[in-house]
């Protein structure tokens, strides 16, 4: 069994902004998937179901992303899950353009509020992570109000195409596990169609 959550922060305001995309590849997930994220349980929003043979909880934290690992810690404890192997959290990461994913099995925060909660639950920094690009805040830009600003119409074009391409990163970590998706994905660049 995989734990797959994204990260994000409830309410509708935040929909369609950078730091919410994990939300918006979970959805996506949810909807390849026939699954429904709607079970309120564990401080999240929880789906389970089946992705290509492999018993899947998709998870969407409600405590909003500097209480992420509350949530995750709850979960991986309920399911008997190992976070080393089985947890892959996806979220947004400033360092990379918009357009470009990497996959990663260990690692730093990175300035990220929401993984450093996690990491601070799970006790280590050793679980599978999906970094979506959302690119640099532009200079003079306060970074709370960047990773909290929307998408404009074009970035919301090549943000659908680059979930795409993580929904496909997640099934190949399900299926060849996450070496394979690294030699795949990490390099590659999503180009607007």
């Amino acid at each position: 069994m995989y734990v797959i959550a994204g990260l994000g922060n409830p309410k509708k305001e935040y929909d369609n902004t950078r730091h919410n995309i994990g939300f918006s590849v979970i959805d996506m997930l949810a909807d390849k998937t026939g699954i429904s994220v709607n079970t309120a349980k564990h401080k999240g929003l929880l789906g389970a179901g089946y992705l290509n043979g492999q018993k899947i909880i998709l998870v969407k934290p409600l405590t909003y992303m500097n209480l992420s690992g509350e949530c995750i810690r709850e979960v991986l404890d309920y399911y008997k899950v190992d976070g080393s192997t089985n947890l892959i959290v996806i979220h947004d990461d400033i360092s990379l353009e918009p357009g470009i994913i990497r996959v990663r099995k260990k690692g730093s925060a990175g300035g990220h509020n929401g993984l450093k909660n996690i990491i601070q639950h799970l006790g280590k920094d050793q679980f599978v992570r999906i970094k979506v690009g959302v690119g640099a805040k532009p200079a003079g830009y306060d970074l709370a109000d960047y990773v909290l600003g929307h998408f404009d119409r074009e970035e919301q074009v090549l943000m659908k195409q680059v979930s795409e391409e993580v929904c496909e990163a997640v099934q190949m970590i399900l299926e060849k596990g996450p070496d394979a998706a690294m030699n795949v994905y990490n390099g590659r660049k999503v180009e607007k169609a």
